[in-house]
Parts: C-alpha cells; structure tokens; sequence
C-alpha cells in the first residue's frame, strides 16, 4: 500500500482516486478550494487543509487540474506542494498541460530532492471510471517504475515516452489527432446529411470501412443522437490545442488544420457550447451551415 495524495477530484480525478482506493492505497486529500468528496471519505481517504500538508503526508503526490496555472498554484503556492516535500518523494502531475512549463515544474521539483513525472492521460471520463485511460508518462525511469503500480490502477496503455515534458508533449499530440478526427467525422456526417442521406446508415457503413475509427463509433453516434452531456468538454479541448498552436509558434512550425478545427470549437463557444462535449463540434459547423443532421 501506498501513500498518495491526489489534488484535483473533478470529472477525471475523483473515479481516478476511486481506482487507487480499490487497488488499496491511501489517500490524503487537499481541501483549500472545497471539500472532498464524499464517496472518497467514506472509503477511508483522509482530507487536509492543503496541497503542504498532503505533501508531508504522502510519499506519491498527484494532481489532476484543468490547466498550467492550476498546477503552477497547487505546487508552489505558500501552501502549496513543494513546501511539504521532502526527498524522495515523486510528484506526479496528470493534467494536460504546457510541456514548456513542464519542464521549468520539474526543475524546481528537482531541486527539492523529490523526483517528478508529467504523466497526462487520455480516455475521458469513461476511461478514468473503466481503469482504462492511456497514460503518457515524462520522467526518469527509476521514478516511472516506483510509480508503475499506480499508474496500472488508473490506466492500461503506459508508456513512458522520455524526460519531463515528453508526456505533456504526447499529449498535446494526441489531442490534435483527437480534435482533427472529431471535425473530419462531423464534416463528412453534415455533408452526407446535407445531400440527403441518412447520416445514421452512413456512419454504419463508414464503420466497416477504411474509415472505421474509435471517434466514429462513440463520438460519431453523439453527433447523430444529439447526446452532448461532456465527457470532455470543448473549453479544455480549445486549451489543449492553445497548447498546439502556441507550441507550433515556439517551434516556427504550422499547424493548420489545428487552427481550422480551433475556430470551429471557438464558433461552438461563441453560441453557448463551451462546457458542451467536444463532440458536439457539429454543432459548430450545422450553425455555420444552418443545417442539422438531427432535424431530419
């Protein structure tokens, strides 16, 4: 059993910690912006006032928040992480975040004789309920094999891609696949729409194809059923491909059908849809078309 403080029990977080309860580690739990969970109390996490104390208490440390600023807080507030830690120790950041930023975290984490990994995730809510997210993990190999055991109660697919920042790097990478395959399935689904076809028997012959896809199997029966509620909402999409964009400028590169699909979650945003799942990004390109797939 191990001692783990986990900082962030939102939609991912909290069946994330329900999974390192079930595999039988101890939880400590910072409450400086509210109180823990319930369900997680109940099943024996303990809660402290804030991210030092969990620090102190805990030899993992793992914080699951939405973005840079939210990390760059949780660790080096007055009361923040860094101020409890001791050597050793391994913090463990699982949001999705700058991989510039990353690596200036990890030096400072460093620093302080703890070790640190980047290990951002991918799977959405279902995968963080199932166990079964895909973890891309930056950080020494000796701390990836201490943390390994943790990492197999939260996800299935683990792969340690290289040094502190190379996990939020595959990250953001994923999510520009991710976000480009949410629009082709929608474009191709309001084009078969448009032109009179049932998008529902499209889709269900796409899938035997060369066009078969994860995002075409779940997201595209979202985009046809009008079932919204978020897994993954677009506002933390649109700051993901931020990430990819400002990225891209660092490195003189140019990334543009990231910057296309960015407008359309911006255009997704601007009629109400920033908390919509981001598979409603055909809600963005109906609007444009003022045409729907599901008025039919």
């Amino acid at each position: 059993m191990a001692k783990i403080g986990f900082i962030g029990t939102g939609i991912m977080g909290q069946p994330m910690a329900a999974n390192l309860q079930k595999a039988g580690h101890q939880l400590f739990l910072s409450e400086h912006h509210g109180k823990a969970p319930q369900a997680l109390i109940d099943a024996g996490a303990i809660a402290l006032a804030n991210p030092q104390q969990v620090a102190q208490e805990a030899e993992f440390i793992i914080v699951m928040v939405p973005d840079t600023p939210q990390v760059d807080d949780v660790l080096f507030r007055a009361d923040g992480v860094a101020a409890g830690l001791s050597p050793n120790k391994v913090v463990i950041d699982m949001s999705s975040i700058s991989p510039t930023a990353t690596k200036a975290f990890a030096a400072k984490i460093n620093q302080a004789g703890a070790q640190y990994l980047d290990a951002p995730v991918s799977g959405g809510e279902v995968g963080a309920k199932a166990g079964t997210l895909s973890i891309m993990i930056g950080g020494e190999p000796q701390t990836f094999e201490r943390a390994l055991p943790l990492f197999q109660a939260m996800g299935k697919n683990i792969t340690l891609v290289g040094s502190n920042g190379d996990g939020q790097t595959a990250k953001v990478a994923n999510q520009i696949i991710v976000a480009l395959n949410i629009q082709a399935v929608a474009e191709a689904l309001l084009f078969a729409s448009k032109n009179g076809a049932d998008p529902a028997k499209v889709r269900e012959a796409l899938m035997g194809g060369f066009a078969s896809s994860k995002i075409l199997e779940v997201h595209g029966e979202r985009m046809i059923k009008g079932t919204f509620d978020p897994g993954f909402r677009i506002n933390l999409h649109q700051k993901d491909l931020n990430l990819a964009l400002a990225g891209a400028k660092e490195l003189g590169i140019n990334l543009p059908n990231t910057a296309g699909t960015q407008q359309v979650f911006s255009t997704c945003t601007a009629i109400g849809g920033g908390n919509w799942d981001h598979s409603a990004l055909i809600k963005g390109l109906e609007h444009m078309a003022n045409f729907s797939i599901r008025d039919k």
